[in-house]
């Protein structure tokens, strides 16, 4: 029998030392186990993605030697890790093997992803062999993240003589990847008839989030899976009647589960908070849904005691906006102030009128208000050490329904790749484990309270069709022909895409913020500002 503990873990980016002791603890506790071979995830000992980390002599030197340090610790177990290791002056993406007291060989990713958040191609250079290691007579194949998504690379891999294949993944989590994955696997194991270990990070890294859900494929239509967005660890056992594991078998996932988004965004959170040393966090309560949520993500992922609300009512707010900000507050445990903007106004304005073009009220004093909460959130953070989660979302976004330097000031963005829609679909769920957002944010037609009467409404589709039709351009490229083919209003479709294309110069100066779907705003989607292409009807 052959056992094999797999680890998901979260690995800091950069914090080398930091990882190797993480990773020096689990084999420690692996051998007292007496276990044979212990696997960890892609590039483990640097995290992932370092980027630009990699141009750093200094950094491949340092994760390299700290890497040898695992010698010592493969005398009683052998060892699988994900580390970066220069040969003839190129850099490779390396899975090392340590068995014996040796570094016994270092298998090189050989499909480099090179599109949305990933740029390896930039960094590595392509392995070009297939490896079988060996282990107590047990045979197994070595694959990379996205070496396992090429077809031909797994049927090639697949027919050499291993017992097992094992796949060492740092894979993001999008709302349909999970989904992806396990289909996969299990389509591979159908054909190929060989059990296969899918080892993932777990953890937030900037707008990145891992979510972990490790695989134990040996069945063509269920799946072995550890923890989703957690710390996790199992044991398998190898033998001549297959896998034994204490996990249990389980259907594959379901895409887009409200669940599964919640988590991302509650990960995502934490991790960028605490992993930059923030002290707490601070959010503009309007009384509206989007700073609702922000604020009961942000509670669940820190804790109450390091979430501050604060209120800045002007003459447009709406009595019910306060009270639904200090109720929210209440049901959270959290900290909240109120804090009115009317002076602060009256003072800019006062400044600024003699200077200003004379006509009557518009989206100048709307966006000053606007501005007055963002300096106030931006000297509220300076003084206290808080972070500012913006509260805008992925509907606001693609449209530029939003102030710069005003709503958008702030240092992350919880809901920056969440739709509207679904925003109310989180909002429900979280209050479907505990009623914390109070039921009249949720019913309220959304308004920015920033003149009298305002609605969403009045600038913007429903945001049921409005959502469907930046899915459409955004995510799938869509004409603005084929989105009217698909049954939606012109006008609609004619002002949203050109409300798109415009703002994507305000899309560039907001903060970074959680990825969740399958073409964010960023990293994924990448268009330039000064732009004259235009899609004519």
């Amino acid at each position: 029998m052959y056992k094999i503990k797999l680890v998901q873990e979260n690995s800091k980016v950069g914090d080398i030392k930091g990882n190797l002791d993480l990773a020096k603890s689990h084999i420690a506790q692996a051998v007292s186990e007496k276990i044979d071979l212990v696997v960890f995830s892609e590039m483990f000992l640097t995290g992932y993605p370092p980027e630009d980390l990699l141009l750093r002599e200094d950094f491949l030197s340092k994760s390299e030697k700290l890497a040898l340090e695992l010698e010592e610790l493969s005398k009683e177990i052998s060892v699988i890790i994900g580390c970066p290791a220069k040969e003839d002056g190129y850099i490779f993406n390396s899975a090392l093997f340590f068995q014996k007291g040796k570094l016994i060989e270092k298998y090189k990713k050989q499909i480099l992803p090179n599109y949305k958040e990933f740029d390896e191609k930039r960094y590595f250079k392509r392995g070009e062999s297939h490896k079988v290691f060996e282990d107590k007579g047990f045979k197994f194949g070595i694959s990379i993240c996205e070496d396992i998504w090429d077809k031909d690379f797994a049927k090639e891999l697949f027919g050499r003589d291993i017992d097992l294949l094992l796949n060492l993944s740092a894979s993001p989590y999008t709302i349909d990847k999970k989904n992806l994955r396990e289909k996969m696997l299990c389509e591979y194991f159908a054909e190929f008839k060989k059990p296969i270990v899918y080892v993932n990070q777990v953890g937030g890294q900037d707008e990145l989030v891992f979510d972990g859900s490790s695989l134990i494929i040996d069945s063509k239509d269920s799946v072995r899976r550890l923890k989703s967005f957690e710390i996790d660890e199992t044991i398998i056992e190898f033998g001549k009647k297959g896998i034994s594991t204490t996990l249990q078998k389980e259907k594959i996932s379901n895409v887009g589960d409200v669940a599964d988004i919640y988590q991302a965004l509650v990960l995502g959170t934490r991790d960028y908070v605490i992993k930059n040393n923030f002290k707490g966090i601070l959010v503009g309560s309007s009384g509206g849904i989007d700073s609702a949520l922000t604020a009961t993500i942000a509670s669940d992922a820190l804790g109450p005691e390091k979430v501050n609300t604060v209120m800045m009512p002007f003459k447009y707010t709406a009595d019910m906006s306060i009270e639904d900000a200090q109720k929210l507050a209440e049901n959270l445990g959290i900290s909240h102030e109120v804090i009115p903007i009317s002076d602060m106004f009256l003072a800019f304005k006062n400044s600024l009128d003699a200077k200003l073009a004379p006509r009557e009220f518009d989206k100048t004093e709307e966006n000053l208000q606007s501005r007055c909460r963002g300096v106030t959130l931006m000297a509220l953070s300076n003084n206290l050490g808080y972070l500012v989660l913006t509260t805008g979302n992925k509907s606001e976004a693609a449209v530029g329904y939003s102030t710069l330097y005003g709503d958008t000031a702030g240092g992350f963005s919880v809901l920056r790749d969440v739709y509207k829609t679904t925003v109310y679909d989180l909002a429900n769920y979280r209050n479907s484990i505990g009623k914390v957002i109070p039921q009249r944010i949720i019913d309220r037609e959304p308004s920015a309270e920033l003149s009298e009467d305002q609605k969403d409404s009045d600038s913007l589709p429903s945001y049921d069709s409005l959502d469907s039709i930046i899915e459409s351009y955004v995510e799938n490229d869509k004409t603005k022909k084929e989105i009217i083919d698909c049954g939606f209003n012109s006008d609609d479709v004619e002002k949203v895409v050109d409300l798109i294309n415009f703002n994507e110069y305000k899309r560039r100066q907001v903060p970074i913020g959680i990825k969740i779907s399958s073409r964010n705003f960023g990293k994924d989607r990448r268009y330039p500002i000064t732009n004259f292409w235009k899609d004519n009807i």
